[in-house]
């Protein structure tokens, strides 16, 4: 069929008086086509007349497909069982042309930003190799719009510290954040609502603003207004993914971030341009980093079990032994476990990001048999007594020796150290260390023996220092 110019231009020679030979040698079409053209007298093409097989069966069709819930092939089947000897071809041809049991398509619109006026972030599932197996791993993105600046990082799960924690790497790496971060309807953000209507979690609201942007979700259904974001996770899978192994967390983010680097530095043909070249001029429109942006923690309180472990995450931490039975702060960051008892830092761990039900023991937790922490260190109570009377140390060693030296013989002893004169007390320690006197009563009785012996007149009674009658 001739098109519409071919038409008017032979139509226009036409009327120049020329032959119907020349009309076709110009213009390479046949005469035919040339006397049927000059006789129809118009340049628009005739619509085609031609019977469709399918229509006889039209009426058959609309309630198949009704039955068979839209489904062409089973209604092709249907059609053939009753008798009806039309191809499937030529059953979904007559359905498009008559827009029976398709909707139509509309056009798509294409979405401009300016520079730091939107970031976008969303996840998708990966399966990467580490340690030597596959394991399926969360795979979080965030890109600028106007730039194209791409950074993702893996994750066991994705949780809403987990987001956090990712936001704030990005953040670092973009050093800054644009006004909006577009995400999807997730429940990790989204406390109710959807799209426009959207409400985040005070949580991760205050996050947000502390960042310097605010959260906004596309409607549902509509995966093209965060095509930004979309589109990475096919090249990250095709491209980083392909033929890459990892030894662990560390070592696959890690790769990743490298990526990312020379990724950003690469010719973009549809962008005509490189994204870190366009990120310079879209920097100084970014929200600028807050003054001090800490690493995120997710506090957690826990009683040490009777083992001295703490447990986070399916994961135990050790902790001194003489904190059993008490109540910890866990402080959890990504990398690390930080362990606080009444305000005073603990210990500290690294944490393990997989929940292995792992022990992690160190070596000063270690539980010597027959030899606590709490033996180990010296008491108050002695250390004050040691100050006063420098000469008690061997009367206490024979203490420890025979299992005497609790904390309330100890306050006895200081007790009497500071109540009584210094040389009865000493006179009378000396005859104890002799004599092997370790009953508090007894020493105190032969210290005030020694008292009134020199302070009074009493009756000198000559015989065993250690009869009290």
């Amino acid at each position: 069929m001739l098109r519409h110019d071919i038409r008017t231009a032979i139509l226009q020679l036409a009327t120049r008086g020329n032959s119907h030979r020349a009309i076709a040698r110009a213009l390479g079409v046949s005469r035919r086509s040339v006397g049927r053209v000059i006789a129809s007298g118009n340049a628009e093409a005739p619509a085609l007349q031609r019977a469709e097989k399918a229509e006889p069966f039209r009426d058959e069709i609309l309630q198949l497909l009704a039955t068979c819930k839209g489904n062409l092939v089973r209604v092709h089947e249907e059609l053939q069982a009753s008798g009806a000897a039309i191809s499937y071809q030529c059953l979904t041809a007559f359905c498009r042309r008559h827009g029976i049991g398709v909707k139509p398509k509309e056009p798509v619109g294409r979405y401009e930003f300016e520079p730091g006026c939107e970031m976008q972030h969303d996840t998708s599932p990966h399966r990467i190799e580490m340690g030597g197996k596959m394991r399926q791993v969360q795979t979080a993105s965030l890109v600028l719009c106007y730039s194209r600046m791409l950074f993702f990082q893996f994750y066991p799960r994705f949780r809403r510290f987990e987001c956090k924690v990712f936001l704030t790497e990005a953040i670092r790496y973009m050093q800054g954040a644009a006004s909006v971060c577009m995400i999807d309807n997730t429940h990790v953000v989204v406390l109710t609502g959807t799209g426009s209507n959207m409400i985040a979690v005070p949580e991760m609201e205050a996050f947000g603003k502390r960042l310097g942007f605010r959260f906004n979700a596309h409607r549902i259904n509509d995966p093209d207004r965060k095509g930004r974001v979309e589109r990475p996770f096919s090249f990250i899978e095709n491209n980083f993914l392909a033929g890459r192994k990892f030894t662990d967390w560390n070592d696959a983010n890690c790769q990743a971030k490298d990526w990312c680097d020379r990724v950003n530095q690469t010719h973009k043909r549809h962008l005509k341009a490189k994204p870190v070249d366009l990120y310079a001029s879209e920097r100084d429109q970014l929200q600028p980093l807050p003054l001090h942006l800490p690493d995120p923690v997710e506090i957690l309180h826990r009683i040490v079990d009777s083992e001295r472990y703490v447990s986070v995450d399916r994961n135990r931490y050790s902790v001194p032994p003489d904190l059993i039975a008490r109540t910890v702060e866990v402080h959890q960051s990504y990398k690390r476990i930080t362990i606080y008892y009444s305000g005073r830092l603990v210990t500290t761990h690294d944490r393990l990001i997989d929940p292995l039900n792992e022990r992690v023991l160190l070596p000063e937790h270690r539980f010597l048999r027959g030899c606590s922490t709490r033996s180990q260190e010296r008491p108050v109570e002695e250390e004050t007594l040691l100050k006063i009377v420098p000469e008690i140390a061997a009367y206490i060693q024979e203490l420890r020796k025979h299992g005497r030296s609790n904390v309330p013989t100890l306050r006895r002893l200081l007790r009497m150290a500071r109540e009584y004169p210094r040389e009865p007390f000493l006179r009378a320690l000396a005859l104890a260390i002799h004599y092997r006197l370790f009953d508090m009563e007894r020493l105190e009785s032969l210290i005030l023996r020694h008292i009134a012996a020199d302070y009074f007149q009493v009756s000198n009674n000559k015989g065993d220092p250690n009869d009290e009658s």
